[in-house]
């Protein structure tokens, strides 16, 4: 990982030291490192990419019709969620191990959760991008239970990485940031929202490759979500971890949401996962949240109204002044004060921001 990290960096510095001889050549330079970078742009795209997400039919449901000779065998547990539980398996059309999607037991009837499986599954597919996971089957098991395949992605989330941070210089850790923000805007210029950005929802993978995983919660703008079945079992939430994502009328992980996913209100845009993100980078930049709480309610009010510290006097370390700004300014509470777009943030943290 760190291999890839500093090859990264080196083009980077590379292409600064061919421009600083070439002042009067930028679009030469720009041209010569086009797609050297581990992780392409999508700022050049096709006219027929750039059309918004459609969820009109996302989540409709399949044919009754159940294939009898079930292609996947072999399971082992990777994941259970409030009401999700992942699975890696074997294809054995494609002899591949791959990840394997479902719905708990208690939740597998459900009708408006099997609409954001269904959501989730096609969704995924058309986010064709380098830091997202990609789609490969949707369908019905043996007992007519929805499921759907993906890309089997190895390595450690964002969260197990900065547990061992001492292992991570913080170099790599904004690279982490900067991959993230490249998947988000990329959904944004689709209209989607991922509205579940955290560290247990980024894979770290072993040659630096970055994923933002759990499009469950995604939401296209002006689109309205699949109400909550009043017969559905509700996940055991005083068990539940206050890291774990919550469904229902708030919808999201409370130490990562916006102040206006907390309300609840229907005009959350792309800048509640610029809220979310900067959040992430505040816990890499000082080991702690940026909302402070023992329980859920302490911890909405202090996400609605307390001001996060600031990451040097938090963490009592010298903090580059360019992050530092970055990072609250995503934090603001009201949206119309935080960064534009994902792509501002792309752009300051590709900045020397080492020198600020």
């Amino acid at each position: 990982m760190k291999g890839c990290f500093a090859r990264r960096q080196a083009l980077k510095r590379r292409k600064a030291l061919w421009q600083a001889g070439c002042l009067g050549l930028p679009k030469v330079v720009n041209k010569l490192f086009k797609g050297s970078l581990i992780v392409p742009k999508f700022s050049d795209v096709n006219e027929s990419d750039n059309l918004k997400v459609d969820l009109k039919d996302t989540d409709r449901p399949l044919a009754e019709t159940l294939n009898p000779n079930f292609r996947y065998a072999l399971f082992s547990p990777i994941a259970k969620g409030g009401k999700s539980l992942i699975q890696s398996c074997s294809d054995l059309y494609l002899s591949r191990r791959i990840c394997y999607k479902s719905l708990r037991r208690e939740f597998a009837e459900d009708p408006v959760e099997q609409k954001r499986l269904l959501r989730e599954a096609r969704v995924t597919a058309i986010l064709q991008h380098p830091n997202i996971v990609p789609t490969y089957d949707l369908g019905r098991d043996t007992r007519g239970h929805y499921y759907f395949t993906m890309k089997l992605v190895h390595g450690y989330t964002l969260r197990e990485v900065l547990d061992y941070r001492e292992r991570y210089d913080l170099t790599q850790l904004v690279d982490v940031i900067e991959q993230v923000a490249q998947a988000l805007s990329y959904a944004h210029t689709k209209g989607v929202i991922h509205r579940d950005v955290k560290p247990e929802n980024i894979l770290v993978g072993p040659f630096g490759e970055v994923v933002l995983l759990d499009w469950g919660l995604a939401k296209v703008w002006d689109t309205p979500e699949p109400s909550a079945s009043p017969d559905a079992p509700e996940p055991e939430s005083e068990a539940l971890p206050l890291t774990m994502t919550r469904h229902g009328k708030v919808q999201g992980t409370i130490s990562y949401m916006s102040p206006e996913q907390l309300t609840n209100e229907t005009e959350i845009d792309s800048r509640a996962d610029i809220y979310s993100l900067g959040a992430v980078l505040y816990e890499v930049l000082t080991g702690q949240n940026a909302a402070v709480g023992e329980t859920m309610d302490e911890l909405a009010r202090s996400v609605r109204y307390d001001t996060p510290g600031l990451p040097s006097q938090v963490a009592r370390l010298k903090i580059p002044k360019l992050l530092e700004d970055l990072t609250m300014r995503c934090l603001k509470k009201e949206p119309s004060e935080r960064l534009a777009n994902m792509e501002e943030m792309i752009r300051l943290l590709s900045q020397n921001w080492q020198l600020s």
